[in-house]
């Protein structure tokens, strides 16, 4: 039951977190193999649109700089993107305060995350702006500041929460802005953003792109973009699972001595199965089931209460989340996956069975010899 609910819930943290990354990665990206920055031609963009299962393209140029406000200041990715950002991803829906307006002609504006917005103490649609300080990427070495460094000022008009690693990383402004701001004035950018169609083939459409844009790039997908994260996650799964399954080995010993004990009692019965012809293979077999049985019917009862468990916190959230008020979900969140709970049960079924086993094959052999010579 143990195995079943704790593997469900994590599988739920898994799935929320993943849905929130995805929210600010694109389905595929484009990233140069070697080199920085590329000037994507615009023939180039419009096959890769019309590549049969792709919905839209944009294109991103990022980079870090010093972010400076008020009296505070932190190093920052400031990624700039393109008009049409919010149909590649789906970070329209990870704001959480203010707006994001890309294509706004007035004045640039910045969307920041929640980290950000909070070390720096940043207040939104404030006459007091953003400043970015970069290197020049052209001209004579100096030491003079204002001629070494690109600064230039933005309002933050709102603030995005995705988890921890973005929300202190990423600053969001417009594409023109991010280039003027880096001296990369021409077109230039670092990565192409793309999002499917529903339903579409993704490791079909990414081999289509790689084979138009050529050995030159590199298409990622979704798991390839955050490959470490996957990874970890994964192997935090498998390393509770290993740490249950070893709980239920210690716990399992319970039936290692209650087949003694019962072996012990059941000296004279074992005696009459012996006077009636019964042979040492026959009373092993039934000690041995015996003890399966005990094993079985509590991975059966044990798997029906988790699954029952889960339903129910997923249906009625009956456990909430402390301090709910600062997360986007209020209580934990369960998703079942039935090749953990088959793991679990069968995993469950063979440790009973070795506990089961090895009492019966070591000590039915003393006991039975005991039982013949009187």
């Amino acid at each position: 039951m143990a195995l079943v609910i704790i593997l469900s819930v994590f599988n739920g943290f898994d799935n929320l977190v993943s849905s929130l990354i995805n929210s600010f990665n694109p389905d595929l990206k484009v990233i140069l193999a070697s080199g920085k920055t590329f000037i994507p031609s615009y023939d180039t963009l419009n096959m890769v649109r019309n590549i049969p299962g792709v919905y839209d393209l944009s294109t991103a140029l990022e980079d870090r700089a010093l972010v400076h406000y008020d009296e505070q200041q932190t190093i920052a990715v400031v990624k700039g993107v393109s008009n049409n950002y919010g149909n590649v991803t789906g970070i329209d829906s990870m704001v959480v305060e203010g707006y994001f307006d890309p294509s706004a002609e007035e004045e640039p504006l910045a969307l920041i995350g929640r980290g950000i917005r909070i070390y720096l103490n940043v207040m939104i649609l404030s006459p007091r702006q953003m400043v970015f300080y970069v290197p020049r990427r052209t001209g004579s070495v100096t030491f003079d500041a204002a001629r070494a460094l690109n600064r230039k000022y933005i309002t933050v008009s709102g603030v995005f929460s995705i988890e921890q690693d973005y929300d202190l990383k990423y600053i969001i402004v417009p594409l023109s802005y991010a280039g003027e701001l880096f001296d990369y004035k021409n077109g230039e950018v670092n990565m192409l953003e793309v999002k499917l169609e529903k339903n579409a083939n993704s490791s079909r459409i990414k081999e289509k792109i790689q084979e138009l844009l050529g050995e030159r790039f590199i298409v990622q997908d979704r798991y390839q973009q955050n490959e470490i994260f996957f990874k970890t996650m994964k192997a935090e799964k498998w390393a509770i699972f290993l740490i249950l399954i070893f709980i239920l080995i210690v716990a399992s010993f319970n039936i290692i001595g209650t087949l003694t004990m019962l072996m012990i009692e059941k000296k004279k019965d074992m005696l009459t199965l012996s006077n009636m012809g019964a042979d040492t293979r026959l009373i092993r077999r039934i000690f041995l089931f015996e003890g399966w049985m005990v094993s079985a019917s509590g991975a059966v009862a044990g798997t029906i209460v988790g699954l029952l468990v889960c339903w129910l916190q997923e249906k009625f959230e009956l456990i909430s989340l402390q301090n709910s008020g600062t997360f986007i979900i209020d209580a934990y969140p369960v998703s079942i996956v039935a090749t953990d709970v088959a793991a679990t049960f069968f995993a469950v079924l063979l440790i009973g069975f070795i506990a089961a086993w090895y009492p019966v094959r070591f000590f039915t052999r003393k006991h039975i010899a005991d039982i013949r010579e009187e």
